[in-house]
């Protein structure tokens, strides 16, 4: 017997106060604001049900509000985007919960799609049901590799995220090993069942995640079981100031 369709929510979070970049959810590319480039981009999505900009700053809210887009207030105290994400949804009726990267102004609606794949697909389900699904994407570079702000991942036969590191893992003891691609990089886009999200939230931070400060790594600590799907989108998001120039040459590349 088929359950019921489940409602899929994207929320979108964007906050004004970015260490490195405040205020950047405003900063014009290419002739409008970043979170402009994200909304458009998400709506492009077919599997969302419906999605939401959560906010803590009323300049981003009238701005989102001009785009016709649904927007909420929220807490200004959050200590991450996960949490801003889980306060926005409540009410909402969501089963399956999208967290997009505010930053993102190349955001591929696919990738949304294919994490919503993974999260309810029957045939998956009836041997393995993901509490949360996340991508990756292949690293080729050796100063990649070794880049702690570049997050590796490794995982099992289910596409099963095993552990998330800053390190280079897995270790390749054999120098003169070759094959396939052994070192993928994980890519910040999340999807939730709603169930896990909130127990989440709810839990504090793990030794691992301290040491890390990885957020996935309380995730694992807490038994989720992540389900990963592969891509070649590396997310390009707007850090600092300096980032504009190089993500506008790139819309200018797609013909945006």
């Amino acid at each position: 017997m088929k359950e019921e369709k489940m409602r899929i929510v994207g929320v979108i979070p964007a906050r004004w106060g970015s260490s490195r970049f405040p205020g950047k959810s405003l900063a014009p590319i290419c002739g409008k604001p970043l979170i402009q480039w994200v909304v458009e981009g998400v709506a492009k999505s077919e599997r969302l049900d419906s999605f939401v900009v959560a906010t803590d700053d009323k300049r981003i809210f009238k701005m989102v509000k001009r785009l016709d887009v649904e927007v909420v207030m929220t807490r200004s105290d959050h200590v991450s985007g996960t949490d801003r994400v889980a306060e926005a949804v409540e009410g909402m009726g969501a089963d399956i919960v999208v967290n997009i990267q505010g930053d993102e102004p190349l955001i591929d609606a696919g990738l949304i799609d294919g994490l919503v794949d993974v999260m309810t697909d029957e045939h998956r389900l009836e041997r393995c049901c993901f509490d949360m699904a996340t991508a990756v994407a292949p690293i080729n570079d050796v100063k990649e590799l070794n880049d702690p702000s570049v997050v590796k991942v490794v995982w099992n036969q289910d596409k099963e995220a095993l552990y998330f590191s800053r390190s280079v893992i897995p270790f390749v003891r054999d120098g003169s090993f070759s094959g396939e691609i052994v070192h993928w990089r994980h890519i910040g886009i999340y999807a939730y069942r709603l169930s896990f999200l909130k127990k989440f939230v709810s839990t504090e931070p793990s030794i691992l995640e301290k040491a890390e400060c990885l957020e996935q790594l309380r995730a694992l600590h807490i038994g989720a079981r992540i389900g990963l799907i592969e891509t070649n989108e590396k997310g390009i998001g707007v850090d600092t100031p300096d980032d504009v120039e190089y993500v506008e040459q790139l819309l200018r590349k797609r013909g945006e």
